[in-house]
């Protein structure tokens, strides 16, 4: 017999092409999650006291043992120009989207947070910084989470529910979010066009709704092969096109990211403004909020509606 090969726990299977017989509200074809990033002032910046520089942006260049105004300045932009074109742009369509906040971020920009609210979007967490957790003492995490979530509750009005880590989480994120008890979804994964259950506290299943970094603005940077807006505004209608079409079978989810300071540039924004005009076009579309998704998944598994709990674990900013 061959020698068993570890897996790692990871889940290679899925669905297999038999997803739950789930329908969104409204027999919609697709939910269609729009993300706005907001990341400005989370950045590594040593004029904010941190112990590095953030170096990718438009330009890829490391600055170190000094302050990168440079860099600054471009991060700074996302909250000057881009969010107003951006959240401009969100009323006309008549999109809820999701905003995916650091919690430095709001804490220095807490009006995006209030217009956000006001104009029915989400605000979920992308922790306290711009950064990985991947390398995290479970304390060090512990304390991010805390502080994210507090400085979410006071921009917002309301404790964030979703939760997304830059790229690679430690191996303790999704248990500490479980354990947090105030969190209905994490997005830390990008292995599905539909969301799934994962364990979660007994009778609390937790919801994982995956992300996309093709269908995402990202690719404007350095070698990601986006230039035109209309690169933007190409791919994610082919990937809508494809998703809607199987959506008259099963259920399909479509997952778009957006930068303040990447998609909300002048050259860019026209991308945007296709793709959401194109997709608005379509009967049976649901511009769904990442919260509202994750909810009706459970329903739709006949699972007992969410709400928080009470931590299990102390967390303190």
């Amino acid at each position: 017999m061959a020698d068993r090969i570890p897996d790692g726990g990871r889940d290679f299977a899925g669905y297999r092409g038999r997803p739950p017989a789930i329908r969104w509200p409204g027999g919609a074809r697709l939910a269609l999650s729009v993300v706005v990033n907001v990341e400005e002032g989370a950045e590594l910046s040593l004029g904010m006291g941190d112990e590095a520089n953030e170096f990718v942006y438009e330009a890829v260049e490391r600055v170190e043992g000094v302050r990168d105004l440079c860099m600054e300045s471009h991060y700074e932009y996302g909250t000057r120009a881009g969010w107003p074109r951006i959240r401009a742009l969100l009323k006309r369509h008549g999109v809820a989207a999701t905003l995916n906040a650091n919690g430095r971020a709001l804490a220095l920009s807490p009006w995006i947070a209030a217009e956000a609210v006001t104009d029915g979007h989400e605000v979920s967490a992308h922790g306290w910084r711009w950064e990985r957790h991947v390398y995290m003492d479970e304390a060090t995490e512990r304390a991010a989470i805390a502080r994210t979530v507090a400085a979410i509750e006071a921009a917002a009005g309301t404790p964030p529910v979703g939760w997304h880590t830059r790229s690679a989480t430690s191996p303790n994120t999704r248990r500490l979010l479980v354990e947090q008890g105030g969190f209905l979804y994490d997005s830390n994964a990008y292995n599905d066009d539909l969301p799934y259950l994962v364990e979660g506290r007994p009778g609390q299943a937790h919801v994982v709704l995956p992300y996309a970094f093709d269908t995402n603005d990202m690719r404007f940077s350095n070698g990601g092969g986006f230039v035109f807006g209309d690169d933007f505004a190409r791919y994610c209608i082919d990937a809508f096109e494809r998703l809607y079409a199987e959506g008259a079978d099963e259920p399909r989810m479509m997952s778009v990211g957006l930068h303040l300071r990447i998609i909300g540039r002048p050259a860019r924004i026209g991308g945007l403004e296709r793709f959401l005009a194109h997709a608005a076009s379509k009967p049976g579309i649901w511009f769904a909020r990442r919260d509202a998704i994750a909810h009706a998944w459970r329903a739709g598994l006949g699972l007992p509606a969410w709400t928080p709990q009470a931590p299990l674990s102390e967390f303190r900013p």
